[in-house]
C-alpha cells in the first residue's frame, strides 16, 4: 500500500501536464518545418545551396545555445514565468519574420530570432520548483516524452499542412502556437514561487561532472544526427522513394504509430523494472544500425520506411529518458545549472547537425552524412558503457514491507 506522499498531488500533475504542453506547442511549431524545409528552400533565392539550407535549419540551435544559460539565470532573478513569456514572444516574432521572408537570408534572420526565445532551461527549472524531489523525474520524463511525441506528429502532419497552406502558413502557425503557449502558461500553470534573487550558479561543478558530461554528449549527438538526417531525408524520399513532399505522410504515419507502440513498453520497463541501462544502450545501438542501413540499403521506398521506423523508436526512447537522467544525476543544489548546460548542448547539436549536414551533403553527398552520423553514434555507444544509471527510488512504505 502506498502513502499519499508516494503519489503526485493534483497540483504537481497539473504543473507537469501544462509545462509539457507548453514545450509541445513550441516544439511542434519548430518541428513542423523540419520535414519539408529543404524542399521549400529550392523555391527561394539561395535555396539551391544545401550548405545554406543546413545553416538556416541549424541557426535556431546556435542562438538557443547562446541564450539558454542566461535565460536560466534571468529566471532566478526576475521569475520563471516572466522570462518564459519574453522567450515565447521572441520565438513568435521570428516565426512571422520567416513567414514573410523573400529569400534565404531573411529565413536565417527569422530562425535566429526563433532561437533567441531559449526557454527550455527556464521551463524545466519551473517544473523543478513546482514538484517534490521524489516526483521530479516523472515530470522531466513527461516533458521529454512530449518532445518525442510532437516530433513524430510533426513528421506526419507537416507534409499535409505544407500541401494545404505552404511554408508561409507553417511559419505563421508556428508563431500562433507560441502565442497559445503564453496563454497556457498564464492560465494553467500553477503560481510560480517568487524569484530567489541572484545566486551564482556552480557551473564548474556541473560542466565538469563526469556523469553529466556523458549525458550532455548524448543529447548533443542525438540532435546533431536528427538535424543532419533531415537535411537529406526529404530529398531521399523524393528521389529514391518517388514521393512528392505532400505524400511523405504515407511513410511517416505508419512508422510513427508503430514506433510508439514499441517505445511505450520500453520506457515502462526502463523506469519501473530498473532496465534503464540495457534499454538506453540498445536505443543508441539501434541508431547506429539505422545510419548504416540508410548508407547501404536506403535507395528504395521500403528501405527508407524501415529505417525511419527504427529511428523513431530509438529517438523517442532517448528523448524521453535523457532529461530524466539529468534531473536524477545532477547535484540537488545545481539542477537548474545542469539543465541549462544540458539544453545548451542540445541546441549546439541542432545547429551543428544542420550546418554540418548541409555542408557535407553539398560537397560529399547524402551517404557521407549517414556515414558521419554512424561514426558519431558509435562514439556515443562506447561512452554509454561507462555511464552510471541512477537506480529507481523505492518509496519508504514499500521499503518497509520488503
Amino acid at each position: 500500500m502506498t502513502s499519499p506522499s508516494d503519489r503526485m498531488s493534483p497540483e504537481e500533475r497539473r504543473a507537469g501536464a501544462s509545462l509539457a504542453s507548453i514545450f509541445a506547442l513550441r516544439m511542434l511549431g519548430l518541428f513542423l518545418i523540419l520535414p519539408v524545409f529543404s524542399v521549400y528552400a529550392k523555391t527561394l533565392p539561395g535555396g539551391d545551396n544545401l550548405a545554406l539550407v543546413g545553416f538556416a535549419l541549424g541557426a535556431y540551435g546556435l542562438t538557443q545555445a547562446v541564450f539558454q544559460i542566461p535565460y536560466g539565470i534571468a529566471s532566478d532573478i526576475f521569475g520563471r514565468k516572466q522570462v518564459i513569456v519574453i522567450g515565447l514572444l521572441l520565438f513568435a516574432l521570428g516565426s512571422f519574420v520567416a513567414a514573410w521572408a523573400p529569400d534565404m537570408t531573411w529565413i536565417i534572420v527569422g530562425r535566429v530570432l526563433q532561437g533567441a526565445g531559449a526557454i527550455s532551461a527556464a521551463v524545466t527549472a519551473l517544473a523543478a520548483d513546482l514538484t517534490r524531489e521524489e516526483h521530479r523525474t516523472k515530470v522531466m520524463a513527461m516533458i521529454g516524452s512530449s518532445i518525442g511525441l510532437v516530433f513524430a506528429l510533426s513528421l506526419v502532419g507537416a507534409p499535409l499542412l505544407y500541401g494545404w497552406i505552404g511554408m508561409g502558413g507553417l511559419f505563421c502557425m508556428t508563431g500562433g502556437l507560441a502565442l497559445a503557449a503564453i496563454v497556457l502558461l498564464l492560465k494553467a500553470v500553477p503560481p510560480a514561487p517568487p524569484p530567489h534573487g541572484h545566486e551564482k550558479l556552480p557551473l564548474r561543478r556541473v560542466v565538469f561532472d563526469a556523469d553529466l558530461l556523458r549525458l550532455n554528449l548524448g543529447i548533443y549527438v542525438l540532435h546533431l544526427v536528427q538535424m543532419a538526417m533531415f537535411v537529406v531525408l526529404p530529398h531521399a524520399l523524393v528521389n529514391h522513394g518517388g514521393l512528392p513532399a505532400a505524400s511523405h505522410w504515407m511513410v511517416y504515419l505508419p512508422a510513427v504509430l508503430v514506433s510508439f507502440a514499441i517505445m511505450v513498453p520500453a520506457i515502462i520497463a526502463a523506469e519501473r523494472k530498473d532496465k534503464m541501462r540495457p534499454i538506453f544502450r540498445a536505443a543508441v545501438a539501434l541508431l547506429v544500425i539505422v545510419q548504416l542501413g540508410l548508407l547501404a540499403f536506403g535507395q528504395s521506398l521500403w528501405g527508407l520506411a524501415l529505417w525511419l521506423l527504427l529511428f523513431f523508436v530509438a529517438f523517442n526512447v532517448l528523448e524521453a529518458t535523457l532529461p530524466s537522467l539529468v534531473s536524477r544525476t545532477a547535484p540537488p543544489a545545481a539542477k537548474g545549472a545542469a539543465l541549462g548546460v544540458y539544453n545548451t548542448t542540445q541546441a549546439l547539436g541542432l545547429f551543428t547537425g544542420g550546418a554540418l549536414g548541409g555542408y557535407i551533403a553539398q560537397h560529399l553527398g547524402d551517404n557521407a552524412v549517414f556515414a558521419m552520423c554512424a561514426g558519431l553514434l558509435l562514439i556515443w555507444l562506447v561512452v554509454t558503457n561507462s555511464m552510471n544509471f541512477p537506480q529507481r527510488r523505492v518509496p519508504p512504505a514499500a521499503a518497509q514491507t520488503v
